[in-house]
């Protein structure tokens, strides 16, 4: 409890003063400070009267019987004081500004405090405008220099760019200690954007474009500014500022802000997008309960393909080598008789779909539904196919849920982070921000696991580099010395676990001699980790060990096996059921998460509810009207198998690049041609497309509504951003167009009534409705019937019939297809942070594509000194299925004879995956991408390096420990404001007025 101006108030133990004054609704100026940055302390615009001093509120933890006055003249003098200095750097021209909308903190606390005049006046800096980003532009006269980028850059994002040089006789922001921004360790997140309180940091998409007059040529803006300056003096601030929230105010009606998820990678961001017409003026991040206020180069400025000239506007009809445009009614009817031909000629079961990890929930489940129902094949797979699916058995096998142990929340309570075969700063970012800022503040210790020298591996306290194909032997070897050494949590396993006497059985062969043989780590290494695990595992303090990993992991031979092994380890050193523990299969994509949960797999139905469990296929039959058959489905990959041998007839794929993301690029491109009928439903002509019979125009997810699921497992709502594009149509419209032609009785009006059927036979998510997902509310399932969610699996025992999780018997699967004397090379692929898998959205930005315009090989430095290759060497990587050249960047990311292709190529011939093969995870089909060996042939020819000498990975970043405002206040000429106020100007007047407010008797 604490009184604020003569009236107690309830706070928080921990929390700051001006939080309990603004959950209060206490008027107070605060432009430095920021909930989710925390006190900066640069603007001194908050500075209240707290037990008889002038503190700031932003910096000063309430405490128990705490006095606060705002409204003593002494703070409200400093306060003044503070702003006017602030006003000192920062020109005011609001009604022509482009960031007048409503939510300006320089212009809102100009009124706040009721400024008139500025005592002192705007001083230019000796500094140009910064317009090096492609997305974003920063202008030093407009900067206010309260710091709040630096923290974001520094502190939230952490990737240590920014700074303020202090001691500078003229302050301004820097990127690496002086570079332009577009030749900087800048990797165009936006955070800095997005937290700017002013227009000093500024979208370019929303420069000239957001006020009715901002679009005005320079001289008459010029000469407009001049104008507002010259009558300032005369007849104060109040009505200059009343005609610039008028035009604000106009803006409302030609603005439109509407909230939607990212639709990138599986960390679930989502944020407001702000249009004009179909015009992107910015996308503006607050409060979404997986990102804050952060967002990545792709989230934050990824978004201009939705407005690509080559979106698709017409279904397409294959005539012989071309294709022509044709009516909605003709390619749905050639579409249904095509399926109803093929389902009486050859069966349900010659028939497949394939659903988009890029399409919503309803969509995944209305096309499994199409394939069950209508066709009644179970036919049905998804991209997890291709990358989650060994994580998922994996933890089926072992805690029984296949998804995220806890949040993302819990990664950052955990005290040991242990990343294994994740690029996480590039593939999940946001995600990687919290564990950078856990690392950076918060003592969290970080173990990486990898083949590549990737950013997470710099940062790492332990960075580990074992041969490829082998975590499943470190990881039993390091299970097993605990277990051995008597370190496990026996209490834990005595109550919570099963089948530790097999387990330990199956293990008894990976010993630390054996394990260095294998995977190239050293004894010396394995102790130390499995030390790091057990300290980490003590139950007396908050969190534990979180793993996370990825396709590093799961597209091997052995990655179901793999994945099983973290589990595992897991489980023996009790890191599961409490915050800041668990394991975390980093999902790839915005919604693979939730297409599998939704159905889209061969053997389950919604909620991963069996196929070959009678009461579900009865339970759903009834629903449906149909007869559910128990028999599991092909696989994505069994899919293209199937096609090759003449069995699978007609295929059905939703926006997926298959044809390149799939292994072995020329069997699949086989598989397609002896198809008797190819349907692609997308928004672009993909490569895939040309392969087609039939292509239908889909809408991107700005134009339609729905739920995605993130890799937290949590469900989030999108909403209509921009009316689809004229000519095409969201993918749940063209499923019930094709239901419809196949004689189904299908009357979705919206996805609503989708989500409510599905939660109506999904236990899983029987409590998800619309209502409950609001705005920026969301739901982590499982979802009880009254709506309780989940987002800490495991609190009450596991998910299997007697509530005991499964210690499951390791089984090595080691890779295939290690080098040989003719193939001496390990292949390893993956993503960069610029581009998402292929490219095909992310190419059509114009920014991204020119700060990482194509693919590329990265060489060590001693293999490229070894075959005399050079950056922009052009070389041909040959693996026993394909060929393809490429430029080289030789880079010690990558080490001996390993090298490393990203999966983004501007040309279909570049993808890397014409050189991976058939070899698969043993139990999912998921292809073992990370088990090919190539050679490399040397070609003579040098072109210009692959990745252009200002991308942000040739910057060195200028870390620090945030703002450090000390410097500031270290300056000659920094006063604090309200220290010279005497008596007669400050709070005290009588004793009378002392009283007041402090509780004291009258």
């Amino acid at each position: 409890m604490i009184i604020v101006n003569g009236v107690h108030m309830d706070a928080r133990p921990g929390e700051y003063v001006v939080d309990a004054l603004n959950r209060s609704r206490t008027e107070l100026p605060q432009v430095c400070y920021h909930h989710q940055l925390g006190p900066i302390q640069t603007c001194d615009t908050c500075i209240v009267e707290i037990d008889g001093k002038l503190e700031r509120a932003c910096a000063t933890p309430v405490r128990a019987g705490q006095v606060v006055r705002t409204e003593v003249s002494a703070a409200k003098r400093a306060r003044e004081e503070a702003y006017d200095r602030i006003l000192g750097n920062h020109q005011l021209y609001c009604t022509v500004c482009d960031n007048n909308n409503g939510n300006c903190t320089v212009h809102n606390t100009v009124s706040l405090i009721g400024v008139e005049h500025q005592n002192r006046p705007f001083q230019p800096k000796p500094y140009e405008i910064d317009n090096t980003n492609p997305f974003y532009r920063y202008d030093p006269d407009q900067c206010i220099l309260c710091g709040r980028c630096v923290e974001a850059c520094q502190n939230l994002q952490v990737n240590e760019t920014l700074t303020i040089n202090w001691e500078s006789a003229n302050p301004r922001v820097l990127w690496d200690g002086g570079k332009d921004i577009g030749e900087s360790s800048c990797v165009s997140c936006g955070h800095c954007v997005t937290v700017c309180p002013c227009n000093a940091l500024q979208e370019k998409s929303m420069l000239h474009e957001a006020g009715m007059f901002t679009g005005i040529p320079l001289p008459m803006f010029n000469s407009a500014v001049a104008v507002v300056k010259n009558v300032e003096p005369s007849i104060g601030y109040t009505p200059i500022l009343n005609i610039s929230e008028i035009e604000s105010a106009g803006r409302e009606g030609y603005i439109e802000k509407t909230k939607t998820v990212c639709t990138y990678c599986g960390v679930g961001c989502s944020f407001e997008v702000w249009t004009k017409d179909r015009h992107i003026l910015k996308v503006e991040p607050t409060e979404g309960p997986a990102n804050g206020v952060s967002t990545c180069v792709k989230g934050k400025f990824g978004w201009e393909y939705t407005n690509a000239p080559d979106r698709l506007t017409s279904p397409l009809i294959r005539e012989g080598d071309r294709f022509r445009e044709a009516t909605w009614d003709e390619a749905i009817r050639l579409v249904a008789s095509k399926m109803r031909e093929t389902v009486e000629r050859h069966g349900p079961d010659a028939l497949a779909f394939v659903i988009s990890s890029k399409g919503t929930n309803e969509e995944s489940y209305l096309k499994q539904k199409l394939a069950r129902q209508v066709i009644g094949t179970n036919n049905v797979d998804n991209c997890s196919r291709y990358c989650q699916s060994p994580a998922t058995v994996g933890l089926w096998r072992t805690v029984g849920y296949g998804g995220d142990s806890g949040t993302i929340k819990d990664i950052e309570l955990a005290r040991l982070v242990i990343g294994v075969g994740t690029n996480t700063a590039e593939s999940h970012p946001v995600l990687a921000t919290r564990v950078k800022r856990a690392h950076k503040l918060h003592g969290q210790e970080l173990v990486v696991v990898d083949l590549r020298e990737h950013e997470m591996a710099t940062r790492a306290d332990v960075f580990l580099r074992p041969r490829a194909g082998t975590d499943f032997v470190w990881l039993n070897a390091v299970t097993k010395l605990i277990l051995d050494e008597g370190r496990a949590d026996q209490a834990f396993l005595d109550e919570w676990v099963n089948g530790l006497t097999e387990f330990r059985d199956s293990i008894k062969d990976f010993t630390l001699e054996y394990a260095e043989r294998e995977t190239g780590l050293t004894q010396a290494q394995l102790r130390d980790l499995a030390d790091r695990v057990v300290r980490a595992s003590d139950h007396s303090r908050e969190g534990g060990v979180a793993v996370l990993w990825a396709m590093g992991v799961t597209q091997q031979m052995g990655g179901s096996e793999t994945s099983t092994a973290i589990s595992n380890m897991l489980l023996v050193t009790g890191n599961y059921m409490r915050p800041g523990t668990g394991s975390y299969p980093l999902r790839g994509h915005n919604n693979v998460q939730g297409v599998s949960d939704f159905g889209a797999m061969p053997d389950m139905l919604p909620g991963y509810q069996k196929v070959a469990d009678p009461e579900v296929a009865a339970k759903f039959g009834a629903a449906w009207k149909c007869t559910i058959r128990p028999e599991r489905g092909l696989d994505n990959t069994q899919m293209i198998d199937a096609a090759n041998k003449g069995t699978l007839k007609l295929l059905y794929l939703t926006g997926e690049e298959m044809s390149l993301t799939d292994a072995d690029s020329n069997h699949v491109a086989a598989g397609y041609g002896k198809l008797d009928f190819f349907i692609v439903q997308d928004a672009f002509f993909s490569n895939t497309a040309h392969y087609a019979d039939v292509v239908l125009p889909a809408s991107p997810a700005l134009e339609k509504e729905g739920t995605f699921t993130s890799t937290e497992r949590r469900i989030q709502r999108l909403y209509e951003v921009m009316a689809p594009l004229k000519g095409s149509l969201p993918d749940w419209r063209i499923y019930q167009l094709v239901a419809q032609a196949l004689g189904a009785d299908w009357n979705y009006t919206h996805p609503s009534q989708v989500m409510a059927e599905a939660a109506a036979l999904t236990p899983l998510i029987a409590g998800v409705t619309y209502e409950r997902l609001e705005g920026f509310k969301s739901l982590c399932w499982p979802v009880e019937a009254d709506g309780t969610d989940t987002p800490l699996l495991y609190t009450k025992g596991f998910h299997f019939p007697d509530g005991k999780a499964r210690l499951y018997a390791a089984k090595y699967a080691p890779r295939t297809q290690a080098p040989t004397s003719e193939y001496d090379l390990h292949l390893n692929s993956g993503r960069m942070l610029e581009h998402l898998h292929e490219g095909n959205m992310t190419f059509r930005v114009p920014g991204i594509a020119a700060r990482v315009p194509d693919t590329f090989v990265e060489v060590s430095p001693e293999l490229a000194a070894e075959r005399g290759v050079s950056d922009g060497s052009w070389v041909r990587l040959v693996s026993p299925h394909g060929a393809v050249k490429l430029r080289a960047l030789v880079t010690p990311r990558v080490f001996g004879n390993e090298v490393y292709v990203p999966m983004n190529a501007a040309r279909h011939e570049d993808a890397v995956n014409h050189l991976t093969g058939q070899n698969r995870d043993i139990n999912t089909n998921t292809p073992a991408y990370k088990d090919t060996s190539v050679r490399m042939e040397v070609l003579g020819d040098v072109g210009e390096t692959p990745l252009p000498r200002t991308d942000h990975r040739y910057a060195t970043r200028t870390p620090q420990t945030g703002v450090e405002v000390e410097r500031k206040w270290a300056r000659p000429d920094y006063v604090y404001p309200g220290a010279g106020l005497g008596l007669l100007e400050g709070a005290s007047l009588n004793g009378r007025v002392d009283a007041f407010g402090t509780g004291a008797d009258d």
